[in-house]
């Protein structure tokens, strides 16, 4: 679990997210690696449509990223999340944790800040784990047979998606 804040809650209820350490921002990534997938833009609507065709660097398994330090070098398009681009991205997934305390929410239970247990977000079946095919040799024109629907992503939250304390 996490050390609590002095006031007795932990830093993402007491803390916004422009004041978090480099060391909290990180912590809050729950490892579900979504925002390494391909998406799909409505021109016309805007609607995000989900793929499963992941970054090149992603490792389906583990959810994490072959070369972390050095993705922005190696894959052009990445978008490193900071607390700006977080109030202004409507890709992040519905469960993402900077998009939850951006909006006012609390973490999910299966969240490892909150289980204590960094498999509970592949457990709860939220993260990428053993779902993804890569973007490697792969025309963009492909990526419309590799649509998919994630957890909460239908606007109907499950009592599993819940965040821990609401909003």
């Amino acid at each position: 679990m996490t050390t609590p804040t002095p006031v007795g809650r932990p830093f993402w209820q007491v803390k916004s997210l422009e004041n978090m350490s480099r060391m909290e921002w990180e912590a809050l990534c729950d490892g579900c690696a979504r925002c390494c997938l391909n998406k799909l833009e409505d021109w016309e609507t805007g609607q995000i449509i989900w793929t499963n065709v992941a970054c090149s660097l992603l490792d389906g398994e583990s959810c994490k990223c072959a070369d972390y330090d050095n993705r922005l070098a190696t894959v052009p398009d990445c978008v490193p999340l900071d607390p700006e681009k977080v109030a202004t991205l409507t890709w992040l997934p519905p469960t993402c944790a900077y998009r939850l305390l951006e909006e006012g929410y609390d973490l999910y239970w299966w969240h490892p800040l909150v289980s204590g247990d960094p498999d509970t977000v592949h457990q709860a079946g939220i993260s990428v784990r053993g779902k993804t095919v890569s973007e490697e040799g792969m025309e963009v024109e492909d990526y419309e047979n590799h649509v998919v629907f994630w957890p909460g992503e239908d606007g109907e939250d499950e009592p599993t998606l819940m965040p821990a304390l609401g909003k």
